[in-house]
């Protein structure tokens, strides 16, 4: 055989080696970009795959591209009108799609995001994330286009028929985005009781933040702490205490906790912990030290503007 025409057949042969498994393999492991080439060519030969095309649009999704992963979707969608996790994605992509485009061009989509979130839902009575797609998208859309607190309720309560978790989560969700914070404080303290995941602690903290209420935040990753046993809570109560200037002596000690006992599965990189101890020390009036602190935030993470801006603040003090 020429050996020209063996190379050109070898990304052919490989790809026809590959089976979905591998494509899933590679999803997984974040290899959008190696994934996409080899589905795209794998389907030329392959049309009437459907998971393939799934996956594909997956990829296409991950990497925000989303008129092609909207695209594939709505193929499968025509393909399998039946498949409530088709209407759900297409809907999540057009949504996606929504979110970054004009506004007027977003209200041309709404309809067909919509239809493809209630289709999914009239097709599958047991499909949680299209229940909190719906949840969502009607208290986010205004009332004169279809927006009802009313609506966005029921699907919560349909959610929490399936997972109580999940519905005590949509409802806090609810009355918070509703500036009810303390409907919105009970539903979540509910969802700890029920499930007690880092999920439902976080969504108590954040919260309480956006409340101004840090010393309930830090109450509440304690508690959280106490279940789970992470190290990358010791950075949120030191996050908290930097941030509104409360407790000091403990948010320094987790921050040097978190420091110490760091890895990269904490996901904070080890920068942000320097910066909120030298805002801490700048709290403290303690110039030397937070010189310290912000020039390693600066070494380890050179290009963060606030990590700068600290400096200047400190040298100042």
């Amino acid at each position: 055989m020429n050996k020209f025409f063996f190379l050109l057949l070898v990304p052919f042969w490989a790809v026809c080696q590959t089976s979905i498994t591998d494509f899933e393999t590679l999803i997984e492991q974040k290899e959008y970009k190696k994934v996409v080439p080899l589905l795209t060519i794998y389907l030329k030969n392959e049309p009437h795959d459907l998971k393939a095309k799934e996956l594909l649009g997956d990829a296409y999704g991950y990497q925000k591209q989303w008129d092609k992963a909207s695209g594939l979707y709505k193929d499968l969608v025509q393909k399998q009108p039946n498949t409530a996790n088709y209407h759900y994605k297409y809907g999540g992509a057009l949504g996606m799609k929504a979110l970054s485009v004009s506004k007027f061009t977003a209200l041309g989509l709404i309809g067909d995001i919509k239809n493809a979130f209630l289709k999914a839902a009239e097709l599958d009575a047991s499909h949680i994330e299209t229940r909190w797609a719906l949840v969502e998208l009607y208290m986010q859309l205004p009332g004169v286009i279809g927006g009802s607190m009313s609506k966005s309720l029921r699907y919560a309560n349909e959610l929490e028929n399936l997972s109580k978790v999940d519905g005590f989560l949509a409802k806090g969700y609810i009355y918070e985005y509703d500036d009810d914070p303390e409907q919105a404080e009970k539903y979540y303290k509910m969802a700890i009781q029920e499930g007690g995941s880092l999920t439902c602690f976080n969504k108590l903290t954040t919260l309480y933040e956006n409340e101004n209420q840090p010393e309930k935040a830090i109450q509440n990753i304690e508690a959280a702490q106490e279940k789970h046993q992470r190290n990358a809570l010791h950075y949120q109560i030191g996050k908290v205490a930097a941030e509104y200037h409360i407790e000091l002596e403990k948010g320094e000690a987790c921050l040097k906790t978190y420091l110490a006992h760091y890895s990269a599965k904490d996901g904070v990189p080890k920068a942000w912990a320097n910066y909120r101890l030298a805002q801490i020390e700048m709290h403290k009036k303690n110039k030397a030290n937070a010189l310290e602190y912000i020039d390693l935030a600066i070494s380890e993470l050179p290009k963060i503007k606030v990590f700068t801006e600290t400096k200047a603040a400190v040298l100042n003090l």
